[in-house]
């Protein structure tokens, strides 16, 4: 059936893992076994069919299993709407991931444009309270969900920011040596800032048509100096009269790498940081699931959803109602849990998959 899901993973030597396969349907993944089992190496190994580095940030070195160490592979077939596509990753000797899909060699990127994986992971509880590159960066998971080049758009500012930041630290202060640098920065970072202004949009559209249990969270995109130039000339104009405070600070005091995120429990109207350990985790799922919403209205179907230890921290009613949330999305969510009684709400709904200490079945 058309949609979103993978249909066989195929992996090997890849973190706990020596060798495993999963043949499966579009239905959610309920996974269980105890801790240290694996479970989350299996939502990592899926997370690296999307751009980045997955859900852990590692670097693919670290990814090997141990203690062979001789490299990984992953070998997944990815139903994407009305396409089949054999997707393979993997990377030897420590060397950075490759990707061939339909057996040609391809970019990240070009995993971004036929699938979306999104994922809530424990070490993301801390969210809201923790500095705002975590934020950023969940802001920025979410508006790569939606625009692929927004990866490109981003790399393309940090590759010249840190051209521009080694020029302050050495103290240069010839204008000519800027130019292109603050050009190019401009160029994409008005492009990154548009495209989390457009995703953000998105993101509180679908909270608002939603029938939902969890919470709705109002957002809004702050700077730490003033308000982002819509333009790339003013961008520009900003970055050249920013020189001499960069000068003395070392280090670029404007862009969108200065943004924060700021949540609000609407229904509340108090503060996300200021929120309870249970009320934060509620947004989150809030956002990822009106992220899903979104991406069926605007990707034609709902994106892979990777929600690791995500039961534990519901009540029974809040479960259930994800599960229902999950199952009438129709996306195809891979959940972890210690025990098979986390998901007796889910029954025939899901494929249930156990893992124990010697890996998969």
């Amino acid at each position: 059936m058309p949609g979103l899901y993978l249909s066989a993973l195929t992996i090997s030597y890849f973190r706990s893992h020596k060798s495993a396969q999963l043949k499966l349907d579009a239905r959610p993944i309920a996974i269980h076994g105890p801790n240290g089992a694996g479970k989350t190496n299996i939502l990592e190994a899926v997370s690296l069919f999307s751009p980045g580095r997955g859900l852990r940030r590692a670097a693919a070195q670290d990814m090997a299993r141990r203690p062979d160490a001789i490299g990984w592979r992953l070998t997944g077939i990815l139903q994407s709407l009305h396409q089949v596509h054999e997707v393979k990753i993997w990377s030897e000797g420590g060397a950075a991931r490759q990707v061939r899909i339909d057996d040609k060699a391809a970019s990240q990127v070009s995993l971004g444009r036929i699938a979306r994986v999104l994922w809530l992971i424990p070490s993301m509880d801390r969210l809201w309270i923790e500095g705002a590159e975590g934020r950023r960066r969940f802001l920025d998971r979410m508006t790569l969900s939606f625009d692929p080049s927004h990866a490109e758009a981003s790399l393309s500012f940090e590759k010249a920011m840190r051209e521009r930041n080694r020029l302050l630290k050495d103290q240069v202060r010839d204008g000519h040596w800027y130019v292109a640098l603050e050009r190019q920065m401009a160029e994409s970072g008005v492009a990154i800032h548009q495209n989390r202004m457009a995703a953000l949009a998105q993101l509180q559209s679908a909270q608002a048509e939603a029938e939902t249990t969890f919470p709705v969270a109002d957002l809004e995109l702050t700077l730490s100096e003033g308000e982002m130039p819509e333009s790339e000339s003013d961008f520009r104009d900003a970055l050249s009269e920013s020189r001499f405070r960069d000068l003395a600070a070392g280090r670029t005091l404007i862009g969108p790498h200065r943004a924060d995120l700021y949540g609000v429990y609407a229904a509340k109207g108090v503060p996300a940081r200021d929120c309870s350990t249970g009320e934060q985790k509620a947004l989150l799922v809030s956002l990822i699931l009106a992220n899903a919403r979104a991406l069926t209205r605007n990707f034609g179907a709902p994106p892979i959803l990777l929600l690791d230890e995500v039961a534990a921290h519901l009540d029974a009613g809040r479960r259930a109602a994800l599960y229902d949330e999950l199952c009438a999305l129709g996306a195809q969510a891979w959940m972890t849990g210690t025990g098979p009684e986390l998901f007796t709400e889910l029954g025939e709904r899901a494929q249930h998959i156990e893992v124990t200490g010697d890996g998969l079945p």
